[in-house]
């Protein structure tokens, strides 16, 4: 897909992914709706685009939105149509994540995490996939992580949901094809963000675990997106985990059990 005039849905705008999402698309000539709760995160990246990303002035807006809400949505979608006259590419990136042992974990919690994670994309991606498919043409980029394909302890909720996402999106595809309308699953291993927790990150420090700049997952999504790829796996050897843990997950449980003894010493 050639980028240049594209227009774009970004939810979770003001992540580290995502602005970097952001940044690259509007350098290749798209036009980007951004997509958070607060205002003032929003209007600050939006400043930081315009300024830094030449001609980008009239390619970028923000829409103050929470994607947990109905009225929300469709404020998304008004708002996007209207400025832009269409959509294109929808790419949901907003996400939540919980680090504890299951049965302590709040009710509130583990809803909100599907909320976020799973009914607000795919409710979003209801409302815009008619569209797309009137105009035979149009992509939706679900973000999901390794955790969508390899379930760790302690992650339970997460990994939980971005099963679910990874489902979706596998569904979405089939039922779409013919359709112009592409799917594509991007799942990121661990990423240096604000979005990891002091514990979390103490614990990919003990077991020295890889973490990727969120420029580099950036890249790669929109690489994604231009390549038409259905689905993106990120990081050596997690890549060729997934494809074990799919073939012989008794095989994982073994390679994981000390890893998460250790891991639960990490939980607050």
């Amino acid at each position: 897909m050639n980028l240049n005039n594209k227009k774009v849905i970004l939810t979770g705008a003001y992540g580290a992914i995502a602005s970097e999402v952001a940044r690259l698309l509007l350098d290749l000539g798209a036009h980007v709706a951004l997509v958070g709760r607060h205002e003032q995160s929003l209007g600050d990246l939006e400043q930081s685009l315009v300024a830094s990303v030449k001609g980008s002035q009239d390619k970028v807006i923000s829409i103050v939105a929470d994607i947990t809400q109905e009225h929300d949505r469709q404020k998304i979608v008004d708002q996007a149509l209207s400025n832009f006259g269409q959509v294109d590419i929808l790419i949901n990136l907003a996400g939540s994540m919980s680090f504890t042992q299951f049965s302590e974990e709040d009710s509130k919690l583990t809803e909100a995490l599907f909320q976020v994670n799973v009914l607000a994309p795919m409710h979003l991606t209801k409302m815009i996939v008619p569209h797309m498919r009137d105009k035979n043409s149009g992509h939706i980029v679900n973000v999901g992580s390794i955790f969508g394909s390899i379930a760790f302890a302690w992650f339970t909720t997460y990994s939980a949901t971005k099963f679910a996402l990874r489902g979706f999106s596998e569904a979405l595809r089939r039922e779409l094809d013919g359709t112009g309308v592409e799917v594509s699953y991007i799942a990121p291993r661990a990423v240096k963000t604000p979005f990891n927790s002091t514990a979390i990150t103490n614990m990919l420090n003990h077991f020295n675990t890889k973490i990727d700049d969120p420029a580099n997952v950036a890249s790669t999504i929109v690489g994604a997106i231009q390549g038409n790829v259905k689905e993106k796996y990120l990081g050596f050897p997690e890549k060729i985990f997934v494809r074990i843990n799919s073939l012989f997950p008794r095989l994982i449980d073994k390679a994981l059990k000390k890893q998460n003894q250790d891991a639960k010493k990490f939980i607050n």
